[in-house]
C-alpha cells in the first residue's frame, strides 16, 4: 500500500485586491459642506423659497433726519395767474477723447417732467398806476408784466429710461458713491423746460387771468368801468 506524497510547492495565498478609497481632506468637507449651505441658502431666498429668512436679512430704511429749522420769512405780493406742465426726453452722452465708448464714456437717457408758474408782481404796482375817478365808477390800473418762476421738476413723474457706461465708469461706480450721479441730466432737463417756457405763451395766458381777476374783484366792489393795462 503506497503512501500519498505531499508536494512541497508552497502554495500561494490569494488575496482580494482592495481599491484605494481617495478620502477628502477633512477641511475640504467643511468647505465644501458650507459652499452647499450657503448656495441652498441664497438660491431659497432668491426664488422666495425661504420668506422667513428673506425678512430675516432684508433692509430696513429708516429716516433719522433732524426737524427743518426755519431760516427766513418773505413777503410775496406776486398772483400766481397761470402754470405749464411741460415734459422733455434728456439725451447726454459723454466721450472720451481717445478711448472707445466701451471703455470710457457714458450715456443717459432721462424723462424729465416739471412746471412753471407765470405770475404779476402786484408789489411793484405803485400809487401812480392806480387811476379812480371821483364817483369811485371807474377805475384804470397799470400793471408790469407778466414773468416767469424758476421751473421745478417733480420728482415723481421724471426717471431715467436707460444708463450706458464703459468700463472704466462702471469701474469707477463701485468705488465711489455719488448721490448726484443725475445731476447733469437734471440741469439739462431744467433749461430745456425753461427754453420750452419762453417759447410757449405762458405769460400772455397769466395777464389775461391777472385782468378777468382784477376786473371781477373790482366789479363786485361797485365799479362799473374796470381798465387794465400793462407797462411798455
Amino acid at each position: 500500500m503506497t503512501t500519498p506524497t505531499r508536494s512541497t510547492t508552497p502554495t500561494r495565498r490569494v488575496t482580494p485586491i482592495r481599491r484605494m478609497s481617495k478620502r477628502m481632506p477633512g477641511w475640504a468637507k467643511l468647505v465644501s459642506a458650507v459652499v452647499l449651505v450657503l448656495v441652498v441658502f441664497f438660491a431659497g431666498i432668491r426664488l422666495s423659497v425661504l420668506p422667513g429668512l428673506k425678512d430675516l436679512f432684508g433692509t430696513e430704511t429708516q429716516d433719522r433726519s433732524g426737524p427743518a429749522l426755519l431760516q427766513s420769512i418773505q413777503d410775496i405780493s406776486r398772483y400766481d395767474a397761470a402754470s405749464g406742465n411741460f415734459q422733455v426726453v434728456v439725451d447726454l452722452e459723454k466721450d472720451a477723447k481717445y478711448l472707445p465708448d466701451a471703455i470710457r464714456g457714458s450715456r443717459t437717457l432721462y424723462v424729465g417732467a416739471g412746471t412753471v408758474d407765470a405770475f404779476v408782481d402786484l408789489g411793484k404796482v405803485g400809487e401812480n398806476d392806480v387811476t379812480v375817478n371821483e364817483d369811485r365808477t371807474s377805475a384804470t390800473l397799470v400793471l408790469p408784466h407778466a414773468q416767469l418762476g424758476k421751473p421745478a421738476l417733480d420728482a415723481d413723474r421724471s426717471y431715467a429710461v436707460s444708463k450706458q457706461r464703459g468700463l472704466l465708469d462702471r469701474l469707477g461706480d463701485l468705488f465711489s458713491d455719488n448721490p448726484n450721479s443725475e445731476q447733469a441730466v437734471q440741469k439739462l432737463a431744467v433749461k430745456h423746460i425753461r427754453d420750452a417756457a419762453k417759447e410757449s405763451a405762458l405769460t400772455g395766458r397769466a395777464e389775461k387771468n391777472t385782468t378777468d381777476m382784477l376786473e371781477g374783484l373790482l366789479r363786485s366792489l361797485g365799479f362799473k368801468e374796470v381798465k387794465v393795462t400793462y407797462k411798455a
